[in-house]
């Protein structure tokens, strides 16, 4: 089934967005590089039963306006936090990051740690992966440099989020504090044959890093998985977002 999007004004222009569900609290799906909410379609029906949840485009994706300016980490989720206002949703919420928006949920929790009540990376960004092109061939370099310099032809495409991951990261760095919530790490199991060996095991205790941001966190392997559980093991995602959501619940029934 078509997943209903919708248009909405923010003050940097108009993203499409997404909302099912009701409950609390509520749950925000936040895209990979470029990713759009269509990403979501195998999880949305089936965790829209547990909480309201909310998923949109940013800018540059799909039918969202191509970005004005910098699409940082901050200003990616100041404009976040805008959109989740405007569709009525109110913290805090549980956020769930796929790749790069395992780097927003990080700064999001960091910035704002009263807002969020448990996080599930999802295959996500951890702040140290930007050292892994070391481990890249020339070849792939090359490739890459390539990309960039056609990039930099598109007016818009300069203020892509994949231009300033080394800006998110460094926001990241400068705040030390972590909420205490539930954090459910989600990895892939299966190889991927263009990342070397010594870039794989740098990036699997990456991985395991994101485990040591909470003491109530839990690593889930997708075993039949690369990058993209919610669409290969959806059952996995969803239930590591029940467990998170149920934890939560305990927490607050103990407290």
């Amino acid at each position: 089934m078509p997943i209903a999007k919708v248009n909405m004004k923010t003050s940097k222009g108009t993203i499409q967005y997404t909302t099912s569900g009701t409950g609390k609290p509520p749950i925000v799906l936040i895209n990979g590089g470029s990713g759009p909410i269509e990403g979501w379609m195998h999880i949305l029906p089936v965790i829209s039963e547990s909480s309201s949840v909310f998923a949109y485009n940013r800018f540059g994706v799909t039918g969202s306006d191509q970005p004005k300016e910098p699409q940082d980490g901050l200003t990616i989720v100041e404009t976040l936090r805008e959109a989740l206002s405007i569709a009525g949703f109110e913290p805090p919420y549980v956020l769930v990051g796929h790749s790069l928006g395992g780097l927003y949920a990080n700064l999001y929790a960091r910035l704002y740690p009263k807002e969020v009540e448990g996080i599930v990376f999802l295959e996500a960004s951890h702040p140290k992966d930007i050292h892994l092109d070391q481990y890249q061939g020339s070849f792939v370099k090359a490739i890459n440099k390539l990309f960039s310099m056609f990039d930099s032809l598109n007016p818009h495409k300069k203020f892509y989020e994949v231009n300033f991951v080394k800006s998110t990261v460094a926001h990241i760095e400068k705040i030390a504090s972590f909420p205490a919530v539930p954090v459910f790490v989600i990895t892939g199991g299966k190889e991927n044959r263009m990342m070397p060996e010594e870039a794989r095991l740098k990036r699997m205790d990456n991985q395991l890093d994101l485990l040591s941001l909470s003491t109530t966190s839990t690593h889930i392997i997708a075993e039949k998985s690369g990058h993209f559980p919610q669409l290969t093991e959806p059952n996995v995602v969803i239930a590591a977002i029940q467990a998170c959501l149920e934890q939560i619940h305990e927490g607050k029934k103990q407290a």
